[in-house]
């Protein structure tokens, strides 16, 4: 149990890149990957006291765009708003600063967190939008998984699913364990049961899969089908590269051939 719990963390942690090369560097890249594990483990007591931990180290090391949002996640998971939400302003102030699409796309999903009805809603896609347009897939498929499990708690659950499963399937490509196992969780909550890879089914395409294909076989753009499904076009693009090869085609042409209209769209709901 020990070895596959450290393989999950440094899997995770490899979104964090190379720590510093200095003590204090690599007490705050420990206490990172500790709020990160304990976040994705859902022992958001934990994570609070290692993020809490890692902000004590020189904001000069250049890790509060990371430690900040694994605080405010924790903060807001176990009723300390007030926590969550100095945090919060404190990272707005590096967000602003940094000006990328991941910076403001981690804003807004930490926003999210924090806010209620439907100005958590537009700030989650907001996040979504932002973060599917960058190579930084770990948070993308946080802000999938953070979405869905807050559309399941506002009894949304079919829209709750379609984040989850987009979630569930991020992490099952980036060997993220612990986040697997706490989509699978959420999409249990739904009612539905993640689907298990195994050598029989790993080249058929998942619903969400053969949904997006189904979309951009009678024309779709990658917009238009994001629009539809409420995820990103890049997430839909990132669907469609394997999509192809699952189907042994090689473009969006090819699809409606590769798809009959005799086979029925097997989405659950």
């Amino acid at each position: 149990m020990r070895s596959e719990q450290v393989r999950q963390e440094m899997t995770l942690i490899s979104e964090l890149g190379a720590a510093p090369k200095s003590a204090e560097g690599e007490g705050l890249i420990s206490c990172c990957r500790t709020a990160m594990l304990n976040n994705g483990l859902s022992h958001y007591t934990r994570a609070l006291t290692a993020a809490e931990r890692a902000c004590e180290y020189p904001q000069e090391l250049g890790f509060s765009i990371v430690v900040l949002p694994e605080l405010i996640e924790a903060a807001s998971r176990i009723d300390k708003s007030e926590k969550a939400i100095d945090a919060l302003k404190m990272l707005v102030k590096a967000t602003r600063c940094a000006g990328t699409e991941w910076a403001l796309g981690i804003e807004a999903r930490s926003f999210a967190l924090v806010s209620q009805g439907e100005v958590a809603d537009r700030l989650y896609r907001e996040a979504i939008d932002r973060l599917g347009r960058t190579t930084a897939c770990m948070e993308s498929g946080r802000a999938c998984l953070l979405y869905g499990e807050w559309l399941r708690r506002q009894n949304r659950r079919v829209e709750a699913r379609i984040q989850l499963r987009v979630a569930h399937q991020m992490f099952v490509e980036m060997g993220a364990e612990v986040f697997v196992e706490r989509a699978d969780r959420e999409l249990l909550a739904t009612g539905e049961t993640a689907r298990k890879r195994t050598v029989d089914t790993r080249f058929n395409l998942t619903a969400q899969e053969e949904q997006i294909a189904r979309l951009a076989g009678n024309g779709h753009t990658n917009t238009e089908i994001g629009a539809e499904l409420f995820i990103s076009p890049r997430t839909v693009e990132w669907h469609l590269r394997k999509v192809f090869p699952k189907l042994g085609i090689s473009s969006r042409r090819e699809l409606r051939v590769a798809l009959p209209g005799s086979q029925r769209l097997a989405v659950l709901v």
